[in-house]
């Protein structure tokens, strides 16, 4: 295959953004639908480039108001991403300048936007001379990089905290791994890890995490391909362990794909547990059967909808059932920054009425002494403790277990109402909110 040209990433990069801006398309899908045109050796750099004029949205579209006394034209928008690719190199990367500037101009002429390349010189070289990413930001989106409606909301549940969070937003996130028990310990991963010069650590609390201090390549992980070693972050490996707490013969995994942490409870159960992991969307089927398949483990998988039991439980109840529910994903910013532009203010409304209704409907399924673990990867009330509340208060049989699964992750979690909360960034882990839920016998 021909090498394609360096102002090529510049180009595709711009349409990437575009889609996830304009299309409303997520960034993984955009990148998976584009990369095929960039030679593999420039893959990285399209991603770096894509990832970070996301995450730093605002602020470059606030220089670009700084840089364009007026607007483009709808049909020129595309310049405006390709303006925010040649910033993010400016400000970000270590990329020299000039190259920045010569590549980028090449590639509005690849956009078929030739009359506009001389704009895009000029803006990238005064952005330099001006020093622009100096100014002074007082608009709040800006200097934060996040929706204003996401800003208040961070401010009103978590207002000791809501700095830190935006913050710990916009940072990348590490490369965590979930080491396969039933074939090696934590331990003796990481001086495998050591043995091909990569280097990794363990934090106290999380039995099957290890951290990369770069991220690596999963071909090039050992023991990868044969199930030793999985990429999970260690905030959600919390979720087995705390499942398996009680619960030895039965359990539902009602929302399981892409199928990390049924894959986790397999590994840690052994043999004699039976693990029923659903999902509703058939594609997303598939990547927990291959995860099942490189672990070498084996479960009952259903393409199903979790709240229409109905339509595939057969009668017999589990000793324990986790619901990690669709939620805003509000809590993984780091690792999908198109959430802050693609979410809502409105989408969480549904969503908390389809946690409710879920919750509502695998609470049947449950065994009297059962475990309902509730998990979510946002960071929003609406989502977490208000839920588990409105569901408390409509069932006298359920109450909450505040008995965490091991004592080495309690200054780590933060108590709510209901539930516990892990804040992104906090031991560089993803954000997450836990609830367990005991099913009393009467």
């Amino acid at each position: 295959m021909k090498k394609l040209a360096a102002e090529n990433v510049r180009a595709v990069s711009a349409e990437i953004i575009d889609a996830v801006i304009n299309g409303g398309q997520s960034l993984d899908a955009a990148i998976a639908n584009n990369e095929v045109r960039i030679a593999v050796d420039d893959r990285p750099l399209l991603r770096m480039l894509s990832y970070g004029c996301l995450r730093y949205r605002w602020q470059i579209e606030y220089w670009i108001e700084q840089l364009i006394s007026k607007p483009l034209r709808k049909r020129d928008r595309i310049i405006n991403s390709l303006l925010g690719v040649g910033l993010y190199q400016l400000y970000k990367l270590n990329i020299p300048n000039y190259v920045v500037v010569s590549e980028t101009v090449e590639a509005a002429k690849k956009l078929k936007r030739k009359e506009l390349a001389g704009l895009v010189n000029a803006c990238l070289r005064r952005f330099e001379r001006e020093n622009i990413s100096k100014l002074e930001i007082e608009d709040e989106q800006a200097k934060w990089n996040h929706p204003s409606w996401m800003i208040e909301l961070i401010k009103k549940d978590w207002a000791c905290n809501w700095q830190e969070i935006l913050e710990a937003n916009n940072k990348r996130a590490p490369m965590w791994l979930r080491v396969n028990a039933s074939k090696c310990t934590v331990d003796q991963y990481i001086e495998r890890l050591s043995s091909v010069n990569i280097e990794a650590y363990k934090i106290d609390g999380f039995d099957n995490a290890v951290c990369l201090k770069k991220p690596q390549l999963v071909s090039e992980l050992p023991g990868f391909d044969s199930g030793e070693v999985s990429v999970q972050d260690a905030g959600a490996q919390i979720a087995a362990h705390w499942l398996l707490k009680d619960a030895k013969n039965s359990v539902l995994d009602a929302c399981a794909a892409p199928g990390g942490k049924s894959s986790h409870i397999l590994e840690i159960a052994g043999n004699d547990l039976s693990l029923v992991s659903i999902d509703i969307n058939q594609s997303r089927i598939l990547s927990i059967r291959e995860n099942f398949r490189r672990i070498g483990k084996t479960a009952t998988i259903l393409e199903a909808d979790a709240s229409k039991p109905e339509d595939w439980w057969d009668g017999v109840k589990f000793e324990a059932i986790l619901l990690d529910a669709p939620c805003s994903s509000s809590g993984v910013i780091r690792r999908h920054p198109d959430i802050k532009t693609l979410r809502r203010l409105s989408d969480l409304k549904n969503l908390s009425n389809l946690q409710l209704t879920l919750l509502n409907k695998l609470w049947d399924l449950l065994l009297p002494g059962g475990t309902l673990l509730y998990a979510t990867c946002s960071i929003f009330s609406k989502e977490n403790d208000e839920v588990i509340s409105v569901f408390l208060s409509n069932h006298d049989d359920a109450l909450e277990n505040k008995l965490l699964p091991n004592n080495n992750i309690r200054d780590l979690m933060i108590k709510k109402e209901y539930g516990f909360q892990i804040l992104p960034g906090l031991l560089d882990l993803d954000g997450f909110y836990y609830a367990a839920l005991k099913k009393i016998e009467k």
